[in-house]
């Protein structure tokens, strides 16, 4: 799966979990981007990207996540 294809499929769940289509993810995305990215919508959206990747992270890396480009890597380096 290509880096594009990763972020093609984390834009619609961005979008789902914040529910918002205007929403569009690059590899600098951080919190402080998205208005409702609380610490309890983070977990939801962890969950909801190891649903679409059909994965699990360690808490190391969601704690060490500090972009979604990061997450992106990670997925990109488990699938």
């Amino acid at each position: 799966m290509s880096r594009e294809e990763v972020f093609t499929r984390l834009n619609e769940v961005f979008r789902d979990v914040f529910d918002d289509e205007s929403i569009t993810v690059n590899d600098s995305t951080t919190a402080d981007d998205i208005e409702d990215w609380d610490s309890l919508e983070h977990i939801n959206l962890i969950a909801a990207v190891e649903q679409e990747f059909g994965m699990k992270f360690t808490m190391g890396q969601v704690v060490s996540m500090k972009n979604v480009g990061e997450m992106a890597d990670i997925i990109i380096s488990r699938i």
